[in-house]
């Protein structure tokens, strides 16, 4: 449903966005992570036909965003990161004018509107100025006017920002039962939403693509290492888990367990248990760590970033 293909988008001579491709498609949650000033934002803004691409392409239902802009929009709900909104109008008359910008009128305008307001839950608030309202509101009348036309793709950017976790909650189940027939780009730092959401994940930095897996996957993108913890009836030599193929470092824990280190994403807990058996050890407990999304945001975004 989104196809972008070699996207860059350069300012000047820096590079915004860097060569990048992806794709998401129907039925699909897509997280789109990268730290501040990875290129997020002004990918979205190419995608919904707001910015040019310097280079590359993106297609969405099949429509190139440069050769047909507006068949590009008629099919892509937005929710910029800044929501700018007309705060001067009373939050149904702005969501019926944004409808009518997309061609809606009459009794199905008023219908969609109301189902609308139900359905991000602005009932109380619909007949108020929406400079009137907290940050939290506005942010559901961006929500609700990037869906007035039904759309089959929703580019959303920090959809749940100055929400309580309540407001947070309602929005989340809203996404996701959007997301079953609808293609869903969202970015968020808040990382266990993407966790709570997203089928696949996408990570820039630095304006390149530095992960693109689904999310039960990812930890094993991280580079670097894999952490096993060992647990043993006594003390034991440290020194001798040290000379084992792999690892980095063996790090003492509480009682007589050890935290364990090991290069790469191999599975070591078999020459660990045969090394306890040959030495006599006493092993009562083995297992590896999952690396959190954090953990595993981190290292994919701190990495020396090198350009082609």
């Amino acid at each position: 449903m989104v196809e972008i293909q070699q996207l860059t988008k350069l300012f000047g001579t820096q590079a915004a966005v860097d060569n990048i491709s992806f794709t998401a498609g129907k039925g699909e949650i897509l997280g789109f992570l990268g730290p501040n000033g990875a290129g997020k934002s002004t990918t979205m803004k190419i995608a919904t036909g707001y910015l040019p691409p310097s280079s590359g392409s993106v297609r969405v239902a099949g429509f190139d965003v440069v050769e047909s802009p507006l068949e590009v929009r008629r099919r892509v709900g937005y929710l910029p990161e800044h929501n700018p909104l007309y705060l001067d109008m009373y939050v149904h008359e702005y969501l019926e004018f944004i409808g009518r910008v997309h061609g809606l009128s009459g009794k199905s305008l008023r219908e969609r509107v109301k189902e609308l307001i139900s359905r991000v839950g602005l009932t109380r608030e619909q007949n108020k100025q929406i400079g009137a309202l907290s940050k939290g509101y506005r942010q559901r009348v961006g929500l609700a006017q990037s869906l007035v036309h039904d759309p089959q793709v929703l580019i959303l950017d920090e959809p749940t920002t100055g929400l309580d976790p309540n407001q947070i909650g309602e929005i989340r189940q809203l996404i996701r039962e959007l997301g079953q027939d609808k293609t869903v780009i969202f970015s968020t730092h808040i990382l266990p939403e993407v966790q709570a959401l997203c089928d696949r994940v996408v990570i820039i930095s630095r304006g390149q693509l530095v992960a693109d897996s689904p999310v039960r996957e990812l930890g094993a993108l991280a580079q670097g290492e894999t952490i096993i913890r060992a647990e043993f009836e006594g003390p034991i030599d440290a020194a001798k888990l040290q000379l084992l193929s792999g690892v980095k470092s063996v790090e003492p824990g509480p009682g007589n367990t050890w935290r364990i280190r090991v290069a790469g994403t191999a599975d070591q807990r078999g020459a660990i248990s045969r090394l306890a058996a040959e030495q006599g050890w006493i092993l009562l407990g083995l297992r590896q760590e999952e690396q959190s999304l954090e953990q595993v945001f981190q290292q994919l975004t701190t990495q020396t970033t090198v350009s082609s």
